[in-house]
Order: structure tokens, then sequence, then C-alpha cells
């Protein structure tokens, strides 16, 4: 994908544009905000010259093709157009009442907004002695259903209100799918409010993690029947405009229906691309990149599907060299747009976004988590404040102080932000990982467990959370839970050593020896591999088995594991030679030969002192005397194993002296 031409640059402007308007008409101002931040990043081609006549008339109504004629209704200029003429006439027809609606939304009175154009067909009210008259755009309730209301005494009139909508099949209304949309994803949101408020305090006693949303199955027997009446109806009806399916798809989603809302949300994006919050519950379903790449294909062939492919990489920790193509052709339509920082040095852009835009609060906590392992206490300290003065109430900013006092070592003041930030937001997977390592700390295994146990509810694919989990069932010594969990987090992060070798330990414990050698054999590939790509990524063979045992530096108390574990399947010869890979790592390269230079060595430690006392006692036992005379004597130049190491050396004289006579 090279770069766009004026005219194509142009037409993505005016898409981008486009779909701001509608988003924020439909109430997603998240999608909304996203697609803003696309637009600004994409540079302009209108060349404003400083002595043009235009003032501050000279809008997009100055523009003869958007003036209206003076016949036309008089519709707001908030209001976007629709090109079907039967939605075009709903939405003229439903405008003042779309403006009550949107006017309670956004001021979050959401079951008010979605009685506008859905009425409650049973009142929440205690039921009137008087049949219900249906009021607003809606069809005629089915035979049997009026006059409901009477029996109110009757054990019919005790049901729930829950089992009144669901044994009744939903009305199909006469309404735009604007309007249809704003009213059920109103009533979406007043769902999710009510769980927030039916959620006991974070990990409490009554804390189950198992609040539902009651409105999903309603609002998914709505929308059936809106799907099945356009389908019966045939050509006479407009096609979806994307935004139904994808409020049918997230439910399906929420209601663990995952194939399902794969397919409707995909049909979604196909019919309007330009909506983010669509391709993010899509991405949310793709738990491996075998995933992926089946869905490749569905996919819609549009710059959209582009965007959304890098962002499930990286959701994926994909790091390979297509991945930083894509990005940087994405760059080049795109320069410095906050959502592609996290491919590149990542302290250095988010420290420039910061001063760019100093009250953005997107994504802080990550750069939170960067300064954290970088231990850059005064940045962290003024982010955490800067956060802190902006907003407090946002789950971001509460983040960001708990990394803060977590770098201090207060775990405690550490949590309680971690629990602020998920009382404003309990899907804000940063805050229950973080939680986790801090329970951790505090030796709370039983906190540490559930923490990470709703990060992974929330995003299966955050290894971390799945390491976590590992390593508390590890310090509890319960090492098959702890291996089971460490295999889902290697499985998520191939490539990085610390996975293959917390599973390789599982194994040791397990003791299975054989699987150890090859987790870490694996670790010790991946480990040298990205230290040095071309030496040990060029002679890696063709599996673990063949892994290089020369060159660069690699981790002595890997390799002595290996060693260990040849030497329990009676493997000696293999142990011997891992053994003598410890001791190499003590000496520095040659630092004059470039070609060999990668390390300084790591000098004398416990573990290579270990490694030269295993093969003393092996060269002894095998009759190499001098070689073991050699080697005991420079372990008692170590300093370590001095008493073992005498008396091998005592013993290997006794032996010298009665082989001499």
């Amino acid at each position: 994908m090279a770069g766009l031409s004026k005219a194509e640059n142009d037409e993505l402007r005016r898409a981008l544009q486009d779909a701001v308007v509608k988003c924020s008409e439909r109430g997603l101002y998240q999608s909304a905000k996203w697609v803003a931040e696309l637009l600004a990043s994409v540079p302009s081609t209108t060349d404003w010259s400083p002595t043009t006549d235009a003032t501050v008339e000279d809008s997009q109504m100055s523009d003869p093709d958007l003036v209206p004629p003076p016949s036309a209704p008089a519709v707001p200029i908030v209001l976007t157009g629709n090109e079907d003429a039967r939605e075009g006439r709903l939405e003229a027809d439903e405008v003042s009442r779309y403006l009550l609606a949107k006017s309670l939304f956004d001021c979050h009175e959401f079951d008010r907004c979605s009685a506008i154009f859905l009425p409650d067909e049973v009142p929440l009210a205690p039921l009137s002695t008087r049949p219900r008259t249906p009021s607003g755009p809606l069809r005629s309730p089915p035979p049997g259903k009026k006059g409901g209301g009477r029996r109110r005494g009757s054990e019919s009139g005790q049901t729930s209100l829950s089992a009144r909508r669901a044994s009744s099949p939903p009305r199909v209304p006469h309404l735009s799918q604007k309007a249809l949309f704003l009213a059920l994803y109103a009533k979406f949101l007043a769902g999710e409010k009510r769980r927030e408020e039916d959620s006991e305090m974070v990990l409490g006693p009554a804390d189950g993690g198992a609040t539902i949303n009651h409105e999903l199955m309603g609002l998914g027997h709505r929308l059936e029947a809106w799907f099945l009446d356009e389908e019966g109806h045939g050509e006479e009806r407009s096609s979806g405009q994307g935004w139904l399916e994808f409020l049918y798809g997230t439910i399906l989603a929420k209601s663990k229906n995952e194939k399902e809302a794969k397919k409707w949300l995909l049909r979604s994006v196909h019919r309007y691309p330009f909506h983010w919050g669509a391709w993010q519950e899509l991405a949310s379903l793709i738990g491996s990149v075998d995933d992926l790449r089946q869905m490749r294909p569905l996919l819609p062939n549009n710059l959209m599907a582009f965007i959304f492919q890098i962002h499930v990489n990286q959701e994926l920790y994909q790091s390979t060299e297509q991945v930083y193509k894509q990005l940087a052709q994405l760059e080049q339509i795109f320069p410095n747009n906050p959502f592609l920082a996290d491919f590149v040095e990542a302290e250095h852009i988010f420290s420039e976004l910061v001063n760019q835009d100093p009250y953005r609060l997107e994504s802080l906590d990550q750069y939170s988590n960067v300064l954290y392992v970088m231990n850059r206490r005064a940045k962290l300290a003024f982010i955490a404040q800067l956060a802190i003065s902006t907003d407090r109430f946002r789950p971001e900013s509460c983040c960001v102080a708990g990394n803060y006092y977590a770098l201090k070592s207060e775990h405690e003041k550490a949590v309680v932000y971690f629990r602020r930030a998920l009382t404003l937001d309990r899907s804000f997977l940063s805050a229950w990982t973080l939680m986790g390592h801090e329970y951790i700390e505090l030796k709370n295994t039983h906190a540490a467990i559930e923490s990470y146990r709703r990060a992974v509810d929330i995003n299966r694919r955050d290894y971390r959370a799945w390491y976590g989990l590992g390593q508390t069932y590890e310090v509890m010594e319960m090492h098959y839970y702890a291996l089971y969990y460490f295999q889902r987090a290697a499985a998520l992060k191939p490539f990085d050593p610390k996975m293959w070798q917390a599973v390789g330990n599982c194994f040791v414990k397990l003791d299975r020896p054989r699987e150890a050698i090859q987790a870490l054999k694996r670790s010790l590939l991946t480990g040298t591999y990205h230290e040095q790509p071309a030496s040990f990524a060029s002679s890696s063979g063709s599996g673990a088995d063949d892994a290089p045992l020369t060159g660069g530096l690699m981790d002595p108390e890997l390799l002595y594991q290996i060693g260990l574990m040849y030497e329990k399947v009676q493997d000696r010869d293999e142990a011997a030679a891992y053994m003598d890979l410890t001791l190499a790592q003590e000496e520095a390269s040659d630092p004059a030969d470039s070609a060999t230079a990668h390390g300084t060595g790591i000098g004398i430690t416990p573990t290579t002192s270990r490694a030269r006392m295993w093969l003393a006692k092996w060269e002894f036992a095998r009759g190499a005397l001098d070689r073991a005379m050699l080697l005991a004597t420079q372990l008692c130049h170590d300093g370590v194993e001095v008493d073992e190491s005498k008396a091998l050396v005592r013993d290997l004289r006794a032996r010298m002296e009665q082989a001499a006579t």
C-alpha cells in the first residue's frame, strides 16, 4: 500500500469526516474520537493562501452543493443525510424525537432515551387496572396480549418483568435504522449501568464476577425480529447499514456465542467499514494467529481492514518483518498518529505524545508500565501527577498512580488505586493484571489468582495474566496447575525465553526430564536468537535439539539445568557438553575479533562453580585425573564449595599416587 494521491487523500478525509458525525449521532463516542484522531493525522492537501478572502462564513454551508434549496425541509446541519429514500423519509419524520432522544442520551438518561422510540410494553411501575394503549410507532400487539394488565392479582400478573418480555414475541417498530440503533444501544447501556450498580465491591466477599446485563436477551430478540422482517420484505427494504449488525454481534459476543458474533460483526464492517468499534469487537474474538489467518479472506479489501490486521497482530504480540513493513506503509498515510505509537520506541514516542497533548489519558497506563520497567521513578511521578490533575476519576489515572506506588514498593497503596480503577471500569484489563502482581508481592495468593482470572476473562490473549497465574501456583507448589498456565503464556508469546524457562522449570519439578530439556533448549534458542539473530538463527536447525552450542553469551543457569536433565536420562556425555558450555560463559570473547565479540563474559558465579564441580567428578570417574585435578584446583580458588573441592583434591592425589606406584 503506497502513499495516496491527492484525490484519494481528499476522498479519505471526506469518508473520515462522515464517519465522525455518524458515530457521534449514534452515541458511539469512543469510535468517533478514534476516527477523529485518524482524520487529524491525515495531511491536508488544501493550499490556503494568506491573501484569500475567506471569512468565518465560508464554511461548508457556502458550498452550493451542500446548501439545501429554499423549499427543502428545515433539517439541522448536524444530521447526516441518507442515500436510501425510505430511510431518509423516516429520519426526516423522526427529527424532533431524535433530537430529544439524543439529548437524553448525552445526559446519560438511557432508559428515557430508549423510551422515546421504544416504550416498554410492561411498565416498571405497578400495573394499571386499565388496558395499556401502546404509544409510538410500533405495530399492534399480537392477539391475546391486550388487557394483560387487568389480571393484577392473578398468577400471570405476578410473573416477573423479564419473563413477560421473553414470553411474547417482540414487535418490529416502524423506525429508521438510526433511531432504532440509538434506542437499542441506549437500552444496552442502561443494562450495563445496572450491571455495574449491582456488582459488589471489587474482590469483596460477595464479588463473584458473574453479574450480567439483563437487557441482552430482550435486545437480541428485538434485533432478530427486525432482521427477519427485513429479509421478509426482500428488495422492498434497504439492506442494513452495519450499525444494527454491530450491536447484534456485540450482544452475541457478550452471550458467549462467538461464532455467530464473528459472522454479524463481519457483516457490519462490510457494510460500514469506518466504525472502529466494530473492528475492536471483532478483534476481541480472535485468539490466535491461526484465527486471523482464517478470517483474512473474509475481510473487506480496504484501508480499515489493513489497520485492523496490524492492530490484531499487535494484540497477538507479533513482531515480524511483515508487520513492520505494513506499519511503515500506514505511517505514510497517517503520520504522527497516536494509534501507531506502540510499535516504535515506546518511551520516546510516549514522551512526545505527552508533550503534544498533555491532557490525553488514553494509553497513559501503558506509558506508566514502560516507565515502571525502566525504573524511571521521577518521570513516573510526573506522569502520575499530570494524570490525577487532569481527571482523577479515570481508570487510566488510577493505574498510573498505582504503578507509581508499586515502584516505591508501597504495595498496599498500589492495590487501593488499582481497585479504584476497577470500581470506575470493571473491564479495565491493565488494572486486574497489575493488581494481581501487587497481591503476589503481598503474598496474598488467593486474591492474586482471582485478579488474574478476571484479566483472562476480559482478554484471553493477555499473556501477562496467564504467566501471573503460573507464578502464583508455582509459589503454592502446585506445579501441574503452574505448568498449564505457563504453557498458555508461552503459546501467546513464543519468542520470549522467560516463558519457556518457566515451562522447563515446571517439568524439572515434575521430574519429567525429557520435556524439560525441550523447553529449556527452546528458551535458550529464543533468548540467544534475539540477542544475536544472525549467528544463532542461521544455524538453528530444524528443532530444539539442533540448537547451536557455540558462539555468544548464553544463560549459564539454563545450560546447567539442561546438563542435569541429560544426567537424569543417563546421557552423561551430552550432560558434560552442556557443563563445558556453562564454564565457557565465564570467559570474555576476544574484543579484537569483531566477528566473535558478542559479550564480556560473566565471570565466576555459583552456577559455573557447580558445573565445574560436576565436571571434576565426572572426569575423576572416567579416569581423566589430570583434568579433574585442574578443575578441582580451580574450585579451591573460586571460593565456592571450598571444603568439597579440597576433599576432591585429596582423593585425586591419592588416586594419582596409587596409579604411579
